[in-house]
C-alpha cells in the first residue's frame, strides 16, 4: 500500500495533487533559498502570531509551503511523497486537497490561537499529521477487515506524537490540530455509507501497489 514503485511518469498521472503540491513545495522552498529574495519570502510568508493579530491572514496559509532546512523539507515531502498517494486514491482528488489543506489550515490557527503574540512557525506537518489523521479514521471502519492497515498507519501515528514532543522547536500545536482535523475528515468521508456510494461512480484507474 504505501510501497512506492511508480515511474516519474506513472506517480505524476496516477496521482496528480500529490505531485503538484511536491512540486509547488520543492520549488518554493528552492526559490525561497535563493539570494536577498528569499529573505523576502520568508519574511513575508512565515507565519507570525503577532503580524496575523494585526491583519495578515495570509500568514494563516503561506506557512504550509515555507520549511526551516532541507530537514525539515525532506521529512515532510517524503511523509507526503510516500503516504499521500494511497490518501488520495482512497478519497479522490478534491477530498485529499481539502483534508490536506483544512489540516493545515487548521495547524496555523490552532498556533495562532494557543500560542503567544510572538510565536512563529513554518511548515507543512499539520497538513502532513492531517494526513496520518485520515488514515486513522479509515483504521477505525476498517479494524476487522484490513488489520495490516492498522499494524502499519497506528505505529506510525503513534511515533509522530512522540517525536513531537521530544524534539525541541517543535510547532505541537499544529502537529495536533492537523491530525485531529485530519481525523475528523477522514470520519467523515470514509463512513462506509459514502464509500458504498463512491464506488458506484468513481472510474477505474491502473495503480501500482
Amino acid at each position: 500500500m504505501f510501497i512506492r514503485n511508480e515511474s516519474f511518469r506513472e506517480y505524476r498521472s496516477y496521482y496528480p495533487v500529490v505531485f503538484t503540491l511536491l512540486v509547488v513545495t520543492i520549488a518554493i522552498h528552492i526559490i525561497a533559498n535563493a539570494p536577498i529574495i528569499g529573505e523576502q519570502i520568508y519574511y513575508l510568508g512565515i507565519g507570525q502570531n503577532g503580524l496575523v493579530a494585526e491583519g495578515e491572514y495570509w500568514r494563516l496559509i503561506t506557512p504550509i509551503f515555507l520549511h526551516g532546512g532541507f530537514m525539515h523539507l525532506l521529512f515532510n515531502m517524503f511523509s507526503l511523497f510516500l503516504f499521500g498517494p494511497e490518501l488520495e486514491r482512497l478519497a479522490g482528488r478534491a477530498r485529499f486537497l481539502t483534508i490536506y489543506f483544512l489540516s493545515g489550515l487548521t495547524g496555523t490557527v490552532a498556533s495562532f490561537l494557543f500560542e503567544d503574540s510572538t510565536y512563529t512557525h513554518l511548515g507543512a506537518s499539520g497538513a502532513i499529521y492531517g494526513i496520518f489523521g485520515a488514515f486513522a479514521a479509515l483504521v477505525y471502519y476498517t479494524r476487522n477487515v484490513l488489520p495490516q492497515l492498522k499494524q502499519i498507519i497506528l505505529p506510525i501515528i503513534g511515533i509522530g506524537i512522540i517525536m513531537t514532543f521530544v524534539t525541541p522547536n517543535i510547532n505541537i500545536t499544529a502537529h495536533i490540530g492537523g491530525l485531529v482535523m485530519g481525523f475528523l475528515l477522514g470520519f467523515y468521508y470514509f463512513h462506509p455509507n459514502r464509500l458504498s456510494k463512491w464506488k458506484k461512480t468513481k472510474p477505474r484507474t491502473a495503480l501500482r501497489s
